[in-house]
């Protein structure tokens, strides 16, 4: 398809967007970057893990999106006590009609908020995993899909790290986007008080259809991706693995591990998503630079070496994109 032709029938499906960034606006303040990220996990598909302190308004954006794209919330607490059939349901005996019945857990929603998803055990992780992966799940002996779409959008809390388990890396790698949530900006700050405060409730309205959402998806599949920019994007992933090869030798000893395949895929996706969202048919190297290291932060496995010494994934990855060649 001409690039031409893709950038018109992006422009024309992507006018939802900025009536929707301008809803949510009404009642969440700033952390634009943080709802962007998220709208690109729903038009791609990919789940996204959000990391920042309490009180930066998670839950509640992710419940606006819910309201303005007229989709299905659900949030679950991740507690160390809860069980793989408190998310995806279990089987019931019905007195009644003398038989087995399925009744479905949280999970079946559009928007699962999985709050503080690093206080579950390890075998509730692994069912939400199956869900994140299949997009179904199986209740007794029965596979129920979930609805489309579907994006589970979890949180952990970087500072209190008594009675946690650390995701493990498989389960990270699943997610898409691993989104770090700052602290609002003083200017914000006083406009969310002043809101809040108010004693006036302000709640978003629908201005788009989970429908919508889904012919978006069909068309963010088609924005235009040049070779350079496809290369561009294996030579970062490629440099996460051979920092030498690419002339970043100082780097070889932090990295232990470097990202999968997984981060490629990705990488392609959301920047294809994060072009869709300026109203553009194709990619530039400015799209995989500003979602890059959302992708990679968390792919990245470091040494012992790099946390003796501070460095971070986010630095090592910030690396790469000042060393790796632009097209």
């Amino acid at each position: 398809m001409d690039v031409r032709v893709i950038n018109e029938l992006v422009q024309k499906q992507s006018a939802f967007v900025d009536r929707l960034t301008a809803e949510v606006g009404k009642v969440i303040v700033g952390q634009k970057a943080m709802i962007e990220r998220i709208l690109i996990g729903l038009l791609t598909g990919g789940h996204v893990l959000l990391e920042g302190v309490p009180g930066l308004a998670k839950t509640l954006t992710v419940k606006t999106l819910a309201d303005a794209l007229q989709m299905k919330f659900q949030r679950v607490q991740f507690t160390p006590d809860l069980l793989p059939a408190d998310i995806v349901g279990t089987v019931i005996y019905n007195q009644a009609r003398g038989e087995f019945i399925a009744k479905r857990g949280p999970i079946f929603a559009n928007l699962v908020l999985a709050d503080e998803i690093n206080r579950a055990p390890a075998k509730v992780q692994s069912a939400l995993l199956e869900a994140m992966q299949e997009r179904q799940v199986t209740i007794g002996d029965t596979t129920h899909p979930l609805p489309q779409p579907f994006l589970v959008m979890a949180t952990q809390n970087p500072i209190e790290q008594e009675g946690t388990y650390a995701l493990p890396e498989a389960q990270l790698d699943r997610f898409m986007l691993m989104i770090k949530v700052g602290y609002p900006t003083r200017e914000d700050e006083r406009a969310i008080m002043d809101r809040m405060t108010s004693g006036i409730a302000v709640r978003a309205e629908a201005v788009a259809t989970p429908e919508e959402i889904a012919e978006a998806r069909s068309v963010v599949g088609q924005v235009y991706i040049d070779e350079k920019i496809r290369d561009y994007i294996v030579n970062l992933v490629h440099a996460t693995r051979e920092p030498k090869a690419h002339g970043l030798g100082e780097l070889a000893d932090f990295i232990s591990f470097g990202a999968s395949p997984r981060a490629s895929i990705y990488l392609n996706m959301a920047a294809r998503a994060h072009a869709f969202l300026r109203h553009r048919g194709y990619v530039t190297p400015e799209d995989i630079k500003a979602i890059g290291v959302d992708v990679l932060r968390h792919r990245v496995i470091l040494t012992y070496e790099a946390e003796a010494e501070d460095v971070t994934s986010e630095t090592v990855v910030r690396k790469l994109f000042e060393h790796v060649e632009v097209p």
